[in-house]
């Protein structure tokens, strides 16, 4: 009983699905799927970033907001997270966090990177 209330509080303080949708909308309308690509998966030069987790997630966008980034490219993200609210910010994670779009497009990182150093 007490784990179906967990579930539940959320999506009435949130709207379940309308979270996912409102982080839908904003991942498109401000720009992210210019560098992180039109299914979150990241490019040569920008992490993925479907299927993160949602607190590290908040936890970067939050840090950028703050005018904080430890490398050049990280610091490319301050003026795109300078107006996110906290609330966007939530819906942002929740849609990339929980991101179930085309899941074909999906490319796990399971390659090996180089040949051992040989």
């Amino acid at each position: 009983m007490v784990k179906i209330i967990l579930f539940l509080i959320p999506m009435f303080l949130y709207g379940g699905t309308d979270l996912y949708k409102t982080g839908k909308n904003l991942y498109f309308s401000k720009g992210c799927s210019g560098c992180h690509g039109i299914s979150a998966s990241g490019t040569n030069l920008y992490p993925a970033l479907a299927h993160r987790r949602q607190p590290f997630l908040a936890s970067k966008l939050k840090n950028y907001r703050a005018k904080q980034g430890t490398t050049q490219q990280s610091q490319m993200m301050i003026p795109f997270a300078m107006g996110l609210s906290d609330k966007e910010i939530d819906a942002l994670t929740t849609f990339l966090s929980e991101y179930h779009e085309g899941r074909s497009n999906y490319k796990s990182d399971t390659s090996t990177r180089g040949d051992g150093g040989s």
